[in-house]
């Protein structure tokens, strides 16, 4: 009785989160597509959760199980945010399926630096997206045409260094090669001067 139950509400979360995720983006601004998802799906867990709460239908559930239901819906909506619309609009392997496909199903291996470089990054507006992405977030800040990075920003930055450093494989196969070049993707990186700002 129980698990039909629980079948029947998660469904309707389902349903009231395709419904907000739909009206979302087709009548509303998106400042960061990641957070707009996360929004849908906490706003579809209240208004879910209302309805177990309010109808008697659904109080074969103690208070216990609706709190904890409500709880799995917005992790499932979480999960479901990473999942697909912030993967396949982040995604590279998206983008490069995508472009194989748009141009006939093959491209020389030897064109594909060229194709990230001279139309990827202005197809997908790149440096636009991932600029309002942290400023939104807050780990950078802009100002006078200077791109500073913010407290928040550094604490990530430490974060993810650490996180690079000492936790990502130190032998990952890139084009049939076994590499650590991807924990410290700086270590030859050239010093540029001139596009620094104070």
């Amino acid at each position: 009785m129980k698990i039909r139950k629980a079948i029947i509400a998660t469904s309707i979360f389902f349903i009231i989160l395709i419904f907000f995720y739909i009206i979302h983006i087709k009548y509303f601004s998106v400042n960061v597509l990641f957070y707009s998802a996360i929004l849908d799906a906490f706003l579809a867990t209240i208004v879910t959760s209302f309805l177990i709460f309010k109808y008697r239908f659904f109080h074969t559930f103690n208070i216990f199980e609706r709190i904890q239901i409500s709880i799995i819906w917005f992790l499932i909506g979480y999960a479901l945010a990473i999942s697909f619309p912030t993967v396949i609009d982040r995604s590279l392997s998206f983008y490069i399926l995508e472009k194989i496909e748009q141009r006939g199903g093959g491209i020389k291996l030897s064109y594909f630096e060229d194709i990230f470089t001279k139309e990827y990054i202005y197809e997908h507006r790149l440096v636009d997206v991932r600029l309002t992405e942290q400023k939104n977030s807050g780990t950078i800040s802009v100002n006078n045409g200077c791109v500073k990075i913010t407290g928040r920003g550094r604490a990530i930055v430490s974060f993810s260094r650490f996180f690079r450093l000492n936790l990502l494989p130190k032998k990952r196969l890139l084009m049939g090669e076994y590499t650590d070049d991807l924990t410290d993707p700086f270590r030859n990186s050239k010093k540029i001067t001139e596009y620094k700002c104070k």
